[in-house]
């Protein structure tokens, strides 16, 4: 048994060596061009005395057509990395490969991968693809990574090209993708958002949990995947689509008859995909990174953040220290500016106090309330981290515990007392222009609430996390270099209809939602925060409260029917 697995070793190295040595390139004989004022494409095809596998090329090629591939019964086979994704054109990955090392892996990985980009820069394309996937993937616990299906495919989807799209979407469920990423980085994208259910792409190999960080060829199981895929459907022909010659070394190229290889001048004057074509909308993503990170633009966020952690600590105390009036023109000239759109509302002399209902972008939402106010308010949270409070220039926020009626009567006695309550109905953050479903119990706490529209654009981070922590969610809001928040109160809604029983909340949450959405020109949804959380950390996204511990089995138990009511 040992000299069989000695004689085996040997064979595997000889043959490794082998494959090293340098080959000669496919003969290939070129076809005369047309005239440039007729076409520019130029087809390739194998001489009589080549091997008759050799696909047709047609270089210089426009994608194939959507009649092209619907008249018959075409299988396209494309290239994700070169053809699909418009700015990785030229094959660079760094991108998505440093996304992975900063959110799964942090900074300090993030900052190896940076410093190892010139050599990255020197290897040939397999080879940088596997040293970026070691020092991306390696002692990463594979349960835990949530970045190919939360944080990749915002960034996947903003860099596919039209044109590519549209002969995946002709394709159909003729369509395979192939890729030299690791499939865990690539299937999500594919699968969730571009319908694509043929995925040939590397595996990661796991060793206790963990990744190693070596990618894991499949090898004879690509071709496999697309020859089943041409025995389901009779007469079935394969089709290759690329934006580099480096696809007809791919194994996958010998199975197509014609291989349509799209140029560099082509390419540039391809548009990116718009958002209102996306063919599932991109609602949900995680994430703390605000930017697409190439090498210079990482290079630009590290030497920020010296100066970021200075400068954020500076506003913070100008911020809990300074009156407003005074605050805002010191912290605009850092950057860190707000805008009041329209005009601010009429507020209660006595009595009652007012019911704000505002869409929710980050944490500090009530905080720039309470600036666009000018007056104190009290903000209502289900979960908030004791950073969070302690930074907090408006005061300790009122928790709520996601018991409809436990909840309901803390908001109305706040307006019992005169104070101004600030509640965001959504249960949690949304980045995108979409609102969320509205909990409609503030229609029944109130005569009358008052719609606040907000936004935020930062330029470095997001403040806003679903899988990370949520206590650095401010800090990291005052380390970006340029950040705005907008504020536009809208006309108050009549909610008296609802507390005398003449209509039901959830119509008049459906009408404040609808009212805020026209406002922000933001889209209304019907996702709720278990949606997002599911989707983004593998969870219902409920956090027990570190003060009432022996109460937060009860209220685990209780989330799912109160969820249904709030």
């Amino acid at each position: 048994m040992a000299k069989k697995k000695l004689l085996l070793l040997a064979h595997k190295l000889c043959s490794a060596m082998l494959s090293l040595l340098p080959h000669g390139r496919r003969p290939t004989t070129t076809a005369l061009s047309k005239p440039a004022a007729t076409s520019t494409t130029t087809t390739t095809s194998p001489p009589p005395t080549s091997d008759p596998s050799s696909p047709a090329v047609h270089r210089g090629a426009a994608p194939p057509s959507a009649s092209t591939l619907l008249s018959g019964r075409q299988i396209l086979v494309v290239d994700v990395d070169t053809a699909l994704l418009r700015p990785a054109g030229d094959g660079d990955l760094f991108p998505y490969f440093m996304l992975v090392a900063l959110e799964a892996g942090g900074f300090l990985r993030g900052l190896l991968l940076l410093l190892l980009y010139p050599l990255i820069c020197l290897m040939s394309r397999a080879t940088a693809v596997r040293a970026m996937a070691a020092v991306s993937f390696c002692g990463l616990r594979a349960g835990r990574f949530h970045a190919g299906r939360a944080v990749l495919p915002k960034w996947f989807m903003e860099d596919v090209a039209a044109e590519g799209f549209e002969a995946v979407r002709a394709a159909g469920q003729r369509a395979v993708c192939v890729t030299a990423m690791p499939r865990v980085m690539v299937d999500g994208f594919l699968r969730e958002y571009m319908g694509v259910e043929n995925v040939v792409a590397p595996e990661m190999k796991v060793l206790w949990g963990f990744y190693t960080g070596v990618m894991k060829q499949a090898g004879e199981e690509q071709e496999q995947v697309v020859m089943m895929a041409a025995e389901e459907e009779e007469e079935a022909v394969v089709v290759g689509f690329a934006g580099s010659e480096e696809f007809l070394e791919h194994p996958l190229s010998r199975c197509c008859k014609e291989v349509f290889v799209v140029s560099s001048d082509e390419k540039i004057r391809w548009r990116p995909l718009a958002r209102d074509k996306y063919p599932k909308p991109m609602v949900f993503h995680d994430g703390r990174l605000a930017f697409r990170p190439t090498a210079a633009d990482t290079a630009a966020m590290f030497a920020w953040l010296p100066f970021g952690a200075a400068l954020g600590a500076a506003r913070l105390a100008v911020a809990l220290t300074v009156p407003y009036r005074y605050s805002t023109p010191i912290l605009a000239a850092t950057g860190m500016s707000w805008r009041l759109k329209g005009d601010r509302p009429a507020l209660p002399s006595g009595g009652r106090g007012q019911l704000f209902v505002c869409n929710h972008r980050t944490l500090i939402d009530p905080v720039y309330v309470s600036v666009a106010l000018d007056r104190q308010v009290r903000a209502v949270s289900y979960s908030l981290s004791r950073l969070s409070e302690l930074i907090s220039p408006i005061g300790r926020t009122v928790r709520l515990t996601r018991d409809r009626a436990s909840d309901g009567a803390v908001m109305a006695r706040l307006l019992d007392r005169g104070d101004l309550v600030v509640v965001c109905p959504e249960g949690t953050t949304c980045r995108e222009p979409y609102l969320l479903r509205f909990s409609p119990l503030f229609a029944e706490l109130s005569d009358d609430v008052v719609p606040v529209g907000i936004a935020v654009e930062t330029s470095m981070f997001y403040a806003t996390t679903a899988g990370g922590l949520k206590c650095f969610d401010p800090l990291y809001y005052m380390v970006n270099p340029r950040m705005c928040y907008t504020v536009q109160f809208l006309d108050k809604v009549d909610t008296s209809a609802v507390r005398s029983g003449a209509a039901p909340s959830t119509d008049m949450a459906n009408l404040v939602q609808r009212k805020m959405g026209d406002a922000l020109g933001y889209a209304c949804t019907m996702l709720t925060r278990k949606d997002k959380y599911l989707m983004l950390a593998g969870n219902d996204g409920v956090v027990g409260s570190t003060d009432d511990k022996p109460a937060a089995a009860g209220k685990k138990r209780s989330s799912k029917s109160t969820d249904k009511n709030n």
